[in-house]
């Protein structure tokens, strides 16, 4: 019996869509949605934000905002509520080092740009190939 699903989100319809998933298809469960803000560093988008802010985690709290907030709202259409939760890293290590907390991941395909579907697609493989516990992929 699934009891506790993380769904991790960025801000991609795939990933929306396995939270759906998740709402749909484990009613009595308790859902985390998790967004993963990259490590600081210059090469990398809205972790730049992360590099030049003074309080690192009130930065991250802030790009996470938009995905976990659309993260309540669809909750809230099912007339539950998630727990949100907001991890500093490698998207698919964070991921994984928290998916043994929990029976069932499921996560999008991919993001909605280019550079989201090379590097959402390789975090969904990613995680597929090296969690704990089960992962159901939804495109």
């Amino acid at each position: 019996m699934v009891t506790r699903v993380l769904v991790p989100m960025d801000d991609s319809e795939m990933s929306e869509r396995a939270l759906r998933h998740a709402l749909d298809t484990y009613p009595e469960a308790k859902i985390t949605v998790l967004h993963v803000v990259g490590e600081p560093s210059r090469m990398m988008g809205e972790a730049t934000k992360l590099v030049l802010a003074d309080d690192i985690e009130a930065a991250a709290d802030e790009i996470a905002s938009d995905v976990l907030d659309r993260a309540e709202a669809v909750a809230e259409e099912y007339d539950v509520t998630v727990e949100t939760s907001i991890e500093m890293g490698h998207p698919a290590r964070a991921i994984v080092n928290r998916a043994g907390a929990y029976d069932m991941v499921v996560i999008g395909t991919h993001g909605g740009s280019f550079s989201d579907r090379l590097f959402v697609g390789d975090v969904a493989r990613r995680v597929f190939r090296r969690s704990p516990t089960p992962v159901t992929v939804i495109r």
